[in-house]
């Protein structure tokens, strides 16, 4: 009886899945093709353009990429304050000696900052970073001040960056310093993708059809002046998102002529996206702006999880303890992990990072 129930609902969570799927197609269409204006509104000549990134290196790391088949190049974004938590990514899931061990792939991991906008702390903020270059060689540090308004430089950096030194990538990833990456999970998907030779490649969680945030007392704010329409292009939550190399280069380009005064850093990504034509893909287990639930069969199928400082080692052990792997498998280990999934996704009083047809997959 229970096994019916579920497929009814399968069933009809795909019939009514698909036909969402379907208009949201169409919506975001015929979206894009009205927002090319957007795009034409804020071209800028190449000079103008460079004002925005022409920003000198305090520190770089040329060779990283050198000789190397990067299956995947990873900038986090940091605050030069944040030493800890950077130690707790190095440790965990941004191991890269740990990754190349166990799955035999290159991916590299760097700490992208700017530096301490407190006067009185910046010289000694900086010696610390220095030191702590010398360890881990890690860190592409620029001299504009590390602040939120500031975000749009930073994501110009990781462009500038990656067009320069590793273009070679066949992934790269923008993530906060807050996210939790399952490592295991991502490159197996990865990998998958790259057999396929898929181009136009960009997912995370997708916001479609979003308003510019208008409330003055929100630091999402931004004013008319700034930007005077009244959606945004569809993009993915700066918090962690992934696109392939080719994706990387056309929205590289499309910034070379685009006004970069918008401090929203992952809107500005969007409008260079759909600049170039390209338009974000959903993948239900890429969190956004949202913390995953604690749970071993979410931890099967995971790929970020938002809102992480102190619990990064616990996460870390628990989500690749080799138990899961086998928690999940056979009939009845999916049919619970189904169960299971539907509890924590689907509800209406409490909801988490996921959709609830996640459940499902």
């Amino acid at each position: 009886m229970m096994c019916f129930l579920l497929s009814v609902i399968k069933v009809y969570w795909e019939s009514l899945d698909k036909n969402l799927t379907s208009r949201v197609k169409s919506y975001t269409s015929r979206l894009l093709s009205s927002l090319e204006f957007i795009s034409t509104n804020l071209t800028i000549s190449h000079e103008e353009a460079r004002k925005f990134s022409d920003h000198r290196y305090l520190i770089n790391h040329q060779w990283k990429c050198d000789n190397e088949d990067v299956l995947l190049l990873l900038f986090v974004k940091s605050s030069p304050e944040n030493y800890e938590r950077r130690q707790a990514i190095r440790s965990t899931w941004g191991n890269e000696a740990y990754i190349q061990k166990n799955f035999g792939v290159t991916v590299r991991v760097l700490f992208a900052l700017g530096m301490d906008p407190q006067p009185l702390n910046l010289k000694k903020v900086q010696h610390r970073l220095f030191r702590e270059d010398e360890i881990y060689q890690d860190l592409i540090q620029q001299d504009f001040f590390d602040t939120f308004h500031n975000l749009t430089i930073k994501l110009l950096l990781q462009l500038t960056w990656t067009h320069t030194y590793c273009n070679h990538a066949h992934f790269i990833m923008s993530a906060d310093d807050d996210i939790f990456v399952h490592m295991p999970n991502l490159i197996r998907y990865l990998q998958g993708i790259n057999r396929a030779n898929i181009k136009d490649f960009w997912i995370g969680k997708v916001h479609r059809g979003a308003p510019p945030n208008r409330n003055k007392k929100s630091k999402y704010y931004v004013s008319y002046e700034m930007y005077p329409w009244s959606v945004y292009p569809d993009y993915t939550p700066g918090a962690g998102y992934v696109v392939s190399k080719d994706v990387a280069s056309k929205v590289y380009r499309a910034s070379l002529t685009l006004n970069a005064s918008l401090y929203i850093d992952d809107v500005f990504m969007g409008i260079c996206a759909n600049a170039m034509g390209i338009s974000p893909q959903e993948h239900a287990f890429f969190s956004g702006e949202g913390r995953a639930p604690n749970h071993a069969c979410i931890y099967n199928q995971m790929m970020t999880s938002h809102g992480h400082v102190k619990d990064f080692h616990e996460l870390w052990r628990l989500a690749t303890d080799p138990e899961v792997q086998r928690f999940s498998t056979g009939f009845f280990g999916k049919l619970y992990c189904t169960l299971a999934k539907i509890r924590l996704l689907c509800t209406v009083s409490f909801s988490f990072t996921y959709p609830c047809k996640a459940a499902f997959l």
